[in-house]
């Protein structure tokens, strides 16, 4: 027999329970901070080895080798991007956009890094250069770069509206990794991972908590650009949603390509410095 749900009744101390402070869930004086001097050192030795024009609606692959730079520019007109990365010799190790978010905050900038996935929980790679950090937040709460949405997909756009839409960014991601290592789409699919939005400004609304959108700030010419601590794989779709000014997983906003520039560094530019090795943690769990 089921029970009638127990209306919830406000407490005489809820004002005060809201008052409580907040406290920081992960203090980050301790995070292992990039050398951006080294960094402005081996931009300035590296030389461009590669370029990838992502097509509007689509996804695209790409490789960095470890200490080298990517670039990823606005050009033709303002387009948010969805980036995957990967360490290149083992895809099981890809960007963890939860804890970058957790350590670094819900949009990331100059100085910041994307962390990989456990066990190995290093940096993959970091922003040395952002055009867009001007921006920083706006009286609605939204900033650039976000870590805190997931990707469009097909499934969320079913269950929402019942569509079977294709040129989403998961599928876009998922079709571009399938013909760079030579996978079927459902096993590919499995390494899709959440994303780090790139140009596309988003917050969360201070009634409700929703997660939003709004349009992107970017412009032609405008790019981000990264230090590879390790070698990447890369993908990057240009989003359906254009500028995500009104929608995405849409065939009516008007879309654009987005650049994809490698930068190669000579080893004599990196004296001193070496990849992140994995996490410390021995893996024993107690046991």
């Amino acid at each position: 027999m089921q029970t009638a749900p127990i209306p919830a009744t406000t407490p005489s101390d809820a004002d005060a329970r809201r008052a409580v402070a907040p406290v920081i869930c992960y203090p980050n004086e301790t995070l292992p901070t990039p050398d951006m001097a080294l960094c402005a050192r081996a931009r300035a030795a590296a030389e461009k080895t590669a370029e990838v024009l992502v097509p509007p609606r689509q996804a695209a692959t790409f490789h960095v080798p470890a200490g080298g730079f990517f670039r990823i520019t606005s050009v033709g007109g303002p387009q948010v991007g969805d980036l995957n990365l990967w360490n290149a010799h083992d895809l099981a190790e890809r960007f963890y956009s939860g804890k970058t978010r957790a350590l670094h905050g819900t949009h990331v900038t100059t100085g910041q890094r994307l962390w990989s996935s456990f066990p190995m929980l290093r940096p993959m790679a970091t922003i040395t250069a952002d055009t867009l950090g001007w921006y920083g937040k706006d009286a609605y709460g939204g900033s650039v770069h976000d870590v805190i949405g997931t990707r469009c997909d097909p499934y969320t756009g079913n269950l929402l509206a019942g569509s079977q839409y294709h040129q989403c960014c998961h599928s876009n991601l998922t079709r571009a990794v399938a013909d760079e290592i030579g996978l079927p789409l459902a096993s590919a699919e499995p390494l899709v991972h959440d994303v780090l939005n790139v140009f596309m400004c988003t917050g969360f609304t201070r009634d409700t908590g929703q997660y939003f959108m709004k349009a992107s700030p970017v412009r032609p010419g405008d790019y981000l650009e990264f230090f590879a601590e390790i070698d990447l794989l890369g993908a990057l779709s240009a989003c359906p949603g254009g500028d995500c000014s009104a929608e995405h997983s849409s065939d009516s906003a008007a879309c654009y390509p987005l650049l994809v520039e490698v930068f190669t560094t000579p080893p004599d530019a990196l004296a001193g410095w070496q990849s992140p090795a994995p996490n410390g943690y021995d893996r024993s769990h107690g046991r």
